[in-house]
């Protein structure tokens, strides 16, 4: 089981939580100044999307390494639509912009082992059980 992440609500502002995760810098989360934040951090819904993002980006330079492959880097582009969220409906689009790699079968390939991200993965194809206690 991995360490836990601890979200502690800062004590002057209205809704910033600082993120505590184990050994690296703390990290803030915020919503925005619409629904009553200050818009001081990422919210939740972008650290979401967020993973995504970073899963696709490292799966696809593991992939691109292993291969050998001239990858030099990659940027990802993730577009939220959540018009529909209250509906059952998330759309991510995203967009790879892959660096250093020119050959259309290794960029196909590369796209397609995107897919595979384990985040992904996580996002379509689990089933996630959350239980919540108070302390």
């Amino acid at each position: 089981m991995h360490p836990p992440i601890v979200v502690i609500s800062e004590r002057n502002s209205v809704f910033r939580q600082r993120i505590e995760v184990s050994g690296m810098e703390d990290l803030y989360a915020d919503v925005p100044t619409a629904v009553g934040g200050d818009d001081s951090a990422p919210d939740p819904h972008d650290y979401f999307d967020i993973a995504l993002g970073t899963c696709k980006a490292i799966t696809v330079q593991m992939y691109a390494k292993r291969k050998q492959w001239p990858l030099e880097g990659i940027t990802v582009k993730v577009q939220r639509e959540d018009r529909e969220e209250r509906k059952g409906v998330y759309k991510l689009d995203v967009t790879l912009e892959l660096h250093g790699i020119s050959d259309p079968e290794q960029r196909a390939k590369l796209e397609d082992i995107s897919h595979r991200c384990p985040i992904q993965r996580l996002m379509t194809q689990a089933t996630i059980e959350i239980a919540t206690h108070t302390a």
